[in-house]
Formats: structure tokens, C-alpha cells, sequence
């Protein structure tokens, strides 16, 4: 008699969401790799604009355009001398910029940095390409551990794991060079990070990273950007070896025939 009364009133709601032109909500079809695990394979790129400060602000330049900020409350709490450090480095940011000397981007900021990333997936890691001076950075997922002692990486070690349909990556061992931004937001060796990975849709990522830094920040903090899947015909990464600039009077210039 119970499992009758159920089915009734099961179907009664089913009814009116019919009659009211609803349907109940369905799943996202994301790609899926062999083992059913979400397949992140593929070109990503943000347009959040976060590479030019995570934080809301104005313009500054023409180079530097206003931004809403990806930081959850807007404000990275930063610690006093670290404070001092960021206004150092925002004052000094044409040059003491990493990204300036043709430097890795790291992680995070080579995530939601302006140019596109390549990630190629696979059950044991997921190994990602990026386009602004080709570093590559390895994520883990074949339940290893970090290594032993602390070893300077500017894209830091990565370990993920699987919760449900996101990939948790806990992120140690990096170098304290790398810059967040462009306006000198930054990190120390001791940054821990714990980034999530989610489909939106099989062509949209929803990347949160969580930062924890007890030598710069008082608590920590966490930003969210979107990465968008690039669908032009033939995209690929474009080297982008800028340290080479210097050097292009010593390159033979093609002649375009005749």
C-alpha cells in the first residue's frame, strides 16, 4: 500500500512539472574517458582577464584593462610586510614581472593566463602544455605521493584524486618566484594549493583554486575562473618562445620568392 501512495505521488509531481512545461533536470554530457572518469582532454582558455589582477580594479593602462576580479570576497588577505611586498612589486611590475623575462607563468597563473593551454589525459596523470614559454606541467593521479622534503618547481607537484565527476589536485614544493598576476600578487615556497576541476558543460571548466601560505596570507582564500574550450578548425598551440626576441637580428629572414 506505501510503495502505491509513493508511485502516485511520483507521478503526480512528474504531471505537473509536464503540464507547466518543465522537465526534471538532467546531467551535463561531459566526455568521459575509459574508465568513466571526465575527460579534460583538449585546448582551454580563460577570458576571464584574472592575469591582469585578480582583484577588481580599473584600468591602469591601455595594456592593463579594468577587471570584476575572480577572488571569492574580492580581497586577497594578505599579511602587512607581504602588503609592502605587493605594492613593491606593483611599482616595479614593468620589469620585475617574471612573465617580462620570458619566465614560466606557474601555477595557478598559467591557467587563467591569456594565452590557451593543451591538457592530454590519461588514467595515471594529465599533462599539461602551455603556449607561453612551453613549460609543461605533470598532474598525478595514480595515487602516488608528494616526494620526500621540499624541492623548488616553479609549476609546483601535483597529486590529483577523484571526488565524484572532479578532479581535487593538492599542489606543494614551490619555488616562491612565480608571480600570480601582473600587478604583482604573489605567493611564498610554502604555498599550498588545492585546485578542483569540474565540467560546467562538455565545453566550459569550472577551475577553483584554494590558496593556503602562512608566511603571506592571514587565512585562505580561493579564486574561480572559466575555461572555455577552443573549437576553431585547426587550433593548436603557437610557440611563443619570447626570450628568443633579442636574438631575431640573427635570424635569416624568409624571401617571399621572384
Amino acid at each position: 500500500m506505501r510503495n502505491h501512495f509513493t508511485a502516485v505521488i511520483v507521478g503526480l509531481c512528474l504531471s505537473a512539472l509536464s503540464l507547466h512545461g518543465q522537465t526534471p533536470a538532467k546531467a551535463p554530457e561531459i566526455p568521459r574517458g575509459p574508465a568513466g572518469k571526465p575527460d579534460f582532454s583538449g585546448i582551454w582558455q580563460s577570458l576571464s582577464g584574472a592575469d591582469y589582477g585578480l582583484e577588481p580594479h580599473l584600468a591602469r593602462t591601455k595594456e592593463e584593462p579594468t577587471g570584476a576580479g575572480v577572488v571569492e570576497g574580492n580581497v586577497i588577505p594578505y599579511k602587512p610586510a607581504a602588503l609592502e611586498q605587493r605594492a613593491k612589486n606593483f611599482a616595479a611590475r614593468a620589469t620585475a614581472d617574471p612573465r617580462s623575462k620570458c619566465y614560466t607563468l606557474g601555477t595557478p597563473r598559467g591557467i587563467y593566463g591569456n594565452e590557451p593551454f593543451q591538457i592530454f589525459q590519461r588514467p595515471r596523470d594529465l599533462t599539461l602544455l602551455f603556449e607561453f614559454g612551453h613549460p609543461v606541467r605533470t598532474i598525478n593521479t595514480n595515487n602516488t605521493e608528494h616526494p620526500d622534503g621540499h624541492i623548488d618547481f616553479w609549476l609546483g607537484d601535483s597529486r590529483g584524486h577523484w571526488e565524484g565527476d572532479t578532479l581535487v589536485v593538492d599542489v606543494t614544493d614551490f619555488n616562491g618566484e612565480a608571480w600570480l598576476d601582473r600587478v604583482g600578487d604573489f605567493n611564498s615556497d610554502e604555498l599550498h594549493l588545492t585546485e578542483r576541476w569540474s565540467f560546467v558543460d562538455r565545453n566550459t571548466i569550472r577551475y577553483r583554486a584554494t590558496f593556503e601560505d602562512p608566511k603571506v596570507y592571514t587565512r585562505p582564500w580561493t579564486l574561480e575562473v572559466l575555461l572555455y574550450r577552443r573549437l576553431e578548425k585547426n587550433i593548436q598551440l603557437i610557440e611563443n618562445y619570447c626570450s628568443t626576441l633579442d636574438y631575431d637580428q640573427y635570424y635569416p629572414v624568409p624571401h617571399s620568392g621572384n
